[in-house]
């Protein structure tokens, strides 16, 4: 049964039987005979077909729900099946919000000095991407902003309050700053986050309030992209301030801070709630406690 749940997941996140089966490792036709076998043992229609996925049927969507759920606690009694037996060990799969990236290396390092048998994957995605992957199953856990849009049924564990600084080169007519506001930015030509991250939209934000819109001429999901863009075109860039400093470090670039935002947008790790959690997310909650800075405070 868990074998055919697993189809139902790969199948709902791709929305086409080829690639469902290619994720799974198996054939198309041992796929679309697990999914039949798996609505013969239910009684129900699970998926509408014709020339190609035509979708969930209303029972399908249920039994999706009961998918995750069964899968997910699956999952977590073999990992704690396995911690009872070998001590903490396996394959933490995390999401981070662009931002934090420096941040979650930090958190992985500490954790795998003192869990050598834990190893980690850490993708960089958007806010909304994180809870996706949640939700699907397809990461453990995510660093991402905890109250500046809903994140749902989650556990959480705050790691810093967000602070900004204008990154440039030396030769820019800000770099000489001690702070500035958001005002002064006016005229500055940026390279910002794109539209769709969180980050972007706290900025945003912040540059609305102080009455002014200044002009994005590059766009990137990547921070680099952004550091780059300082390093070789002149361009400046709006970054929390520990992530300003990382990137510019070794480039000769100011980090000048930003004073003024409307607030510190707190950025934590998070989790599908559950209780009890893995040993290994246990630990991991734990040791993002110990790394904490104060809220209020830039990391």
């Amino acid at each position: 049964m868990i074998g055919k749940l697993e189809m139902l997941l790969a199948l709902a996140k791709e929305h086409h039987f080829g690639r469902a089966a290619e994720t799974l490792g198996i054939t198309q036709p041992t796929l679309s005979s697990g999914i039949r076998n798996l609505e013969e043992q239910l009684g129900v229609q699970l998926v509408r077909r014709g020339s190609r996925y035509g979708g969930l049927t209303p029972e399908g969507q249920r039994a999706l729900v009961w998918a995750r759920q069964i899968v997910g606690d699956t999952r977590r009694l073999r990992d704690d099946m396995r911690a009872a037996r070998v001590g903490l060990s396996g394959h933490v799969r995390l999401a981070v919000i662009p931002t934090a990236l420096t941040q979650a290396a930090k958190l992985t390092a500490h954790f795998a000095k003192a869990h050598p048998d834990v190893s980690f994957s850490v993708l960089s995605r958007s806010s909304v991407e994180i809870l996706e992957l949640l939700e699907n199953l397809d990461v453990d856990a995510g660093i991402t902003y905890l109250d500046n849009e809903p994140l749902g049924r989650v556990s959480t564990a705050p790691l810093y309050s967000e602070t900004y600084a204008l990154m440039c080169r030396a030769d820019h007519p800000l770099a000489r700053a001690k702070t500035l506001s958001w005002a002064d930015l006016a005229d500055v030509q940026l390279s910002l986050l794109t539209p769709d991250m969180q980050n972007r939209r706290i900025i945003n934000r912040n540059f609305m309030q102080a009455g002014i819109s200044p002009e994005s001429r590059i766009e990137s999901s990547s921070t680099i992209v952004l550091a780059a863009a300082v390093v070789n075109g002149g361009q400046a860039t709006v970054l929390p301030i520990d992530h300003a400093e990382f990137l510019g470090r070794g480039h000769g670039l100011s980090v000048v801070p930003i004073s003024g935002a409307s607030s510190a947008p707190t950025v934590g790790l998070i989790a599908l709630f559950q209780d009890p959690q893995t040993p290994v997310l246990q630990s991991l909650f734990k040791e993002a406690a110990k790394l904490a800075t104060p809220i209020g405070k830039a990391p």
